[in-house]
C-alpha cells in the first residue's frame, strides 16, 4: 500500500530542492518530533548514489540510520529512491510562482499503522516547511 503526504511551501522550487537535498539543511529539519534529531547526513545525489541520515532520540536512548539508494533524479522536479528495506519513495516538487508543493509517496511497512506512518512522515514534512519558510534555507 502507498501512503502520500503533501504540503505547499512558500518558497521557490530551487530553494526547496536545495534544502531537501543538502546535508547541512537535512540535519536542521529531519525529525518527526521535538525529542528526535538528525545528527549526521550524507547525500550522493546521483542515480545509484546513496544517502544516510543518522536519526537519534535527543536523550540518547535510541537511534537508527535511515539509508537508501537514489533511483531517479530529475532536478528540481522529481526524485526517487529505494530504502534499504526495499520500500520505494517518490518525491515531487511542483512550482507555482514563488510557492512549491512537495508530495511524498512511499510504500507502507508492516510494523506501524498506516496512520502512524502517515503522521510521522507528515510531521517531518511540516518541519521541513517551517525550516524553509523560516528563512534558514
Amino acid at each position: 500500500m502507498d501512503i502520500t503526504v503533501t504540503t505547499t511551501i512558500n518558497r521557490d522550487i530551487k530553494t526547496v530542492w536545495d534544502s531537501w537535498n543538502s546535508p547541512d539543511c537535512i540535519v536542521e529539519w529531519n525529525a518527526a518530533s521535538a525529542d528526535w534529531h538528525t545528527t549526521q547526513s550524507e547525500v550522493d545525489l546521483s542515480v545509484g548514489g546513496r544517502f544516510r541520515h543518522r536519526m537519534e532520540a535527543k536523550d540518547g536512548s535510541m537511534g537508527f540510520d535511515f539509508e537508501g539508494t537514489f533511483t531517479l533524479i530529475s532536478a528540481p522536479e522529481r526524485l526517487g529512491y529505494v530504502m534499504d528495506d526495499g520500500r520505494k519513495v517518490a518525491v515531487t516538487f511542483q512550482a507555482d510562482g514563488e510557492a512549491t508543493t512537495v508530495t511524498e509517496t512511499f510504500d507502507a511497512e508492516s510494523t506501524h499503522t498506516i496512520e502512524q506512518q502517515r503522521d510521522g512522515w507528515h510531521s517531518i514534512l511540516m518541519n521541513f516547511k517551517r525550516f524553509v519558510e523560516g528563512g534558514k534555507a
